[in-house]
């Protein structure tokens, strides 16, 4: 066990690598194509190659075919055995690095504290807006809804503040705005951030203060739909649908029954669903 926990803290401690270790962690439940991973971190595909080799050889990382493509996936269960072999025995004496879950502050939404949560897509254009709008509705004033972009467009696509005023959302105090604007020493502090597209997933976010849960919940972008008027509209509508399903199972969710970690399941057994919805 100890030379396997050395061939683990080794395959992590080169950058690039950790670098890649932390993209997959950022996609999970994703798992991602190898020529989508060399994009993301500007390296060359044998370069990439060879830090999955390692990182599969060390038992951090899996990999699954699909077609003619291998795809990659955090190895949750491997990385929970490094830190089991780095902290075995200190709860007998150091309940304050090992305190079992159980005992960890539930997040528990109410009308008197209700929790924030951060929507990020690349343009905060289409799926972060259409998020924060759907999340504000299905709510019902137990959350605070908020989005942000990597790199931000001027303002929200047209079609979709269409699609939204369609369905009863109120559009007026939705706006596309950079990540600094969530993530400053005056902005609140969040309790719960998702990714909903793959890019903002693959690119390394701020150091959210108070250590927010989150999840990816990608899905692809309608602004990229080419074809017909009817096709776009289409996307724009299963976009929607798609991510009303998921924000109504958060919402759902029996938040006082659950600790952090049965939390953290959820959300990304919610991130798994892809079935849509056009209504």
């Amino acid at each position: 066990m100890e030379i396997k926990l050395t061939s683990q803290l080794s395959a992590l401690a080169h950058p690039q690598r950790l670098a890649l270790f932390r993209l997959l962690m950022r996609r999970y439940p994703d798992a991602v194509p190898a020529g989508e991973i060399a994009t993301a971190l500007a390296q060359k595909a044998n370069t990439v190659s060879a830090y999955l080799s390692t990182l599969s050889a060390a038992g951090l990382i899996l990999s699954q075919r699909q077609g003619t493509s291998l795809l990659y996936q955090a190895h949750l269960n491997g990385l929970r055995g490094v830190f089991d072999q780095l902290l075995s025995d200190c709860c007998q004496n150091r309940p304050d690095i090992c305190t079992p879950p159980d005992h960890e502050t539930a997040l528990i939404p109410t009308a008197e504290r209700p929790l924030n949560v951060l929507f990020i897509c690349t343009g905060n254009s289409a799926r972060s807006i259409m998020a924060e709008a759907i999340l504000t509705q299905e709510g019902h004033g137990r959350f605070i809804a908020h989005s942000a972009g990597s790199q931000p467009a001027t303002a929200p696509q047209l079609e979709v503040l269409a699609l939204l005023r369609a369905k009863g959302h109120d559009t007026a105090t939705l706006r596309s705005k950079h990540l600094s604007a969530v993530s400053g020493e005056v902005a609140p502090q969040m309790d719960f951030v998702f990714t909903v597209c793959n890019h903002a997933a693959n690119e390394a976010c701020p150091a959210w203060p108070g250590q927010p849960m989150s999840a990816h919940w990608g899905l692809p972008d309608p602004v990229m739909t080419r074809g017909t008027e009817a096709q776009k509209q289409l996307a724009y509508q299963q976009a929607y649908g798609l991510l009303r399903n998921r924000i109504r199972a958060f919402a759902a969710l029996p938040f006082d029954t659950l600790n952090r970690l049965s939390l953290q399941h959820h959300l990304d057994d919610i991130g798994r669903h892809k079935a849509t919805e056009r209504s």
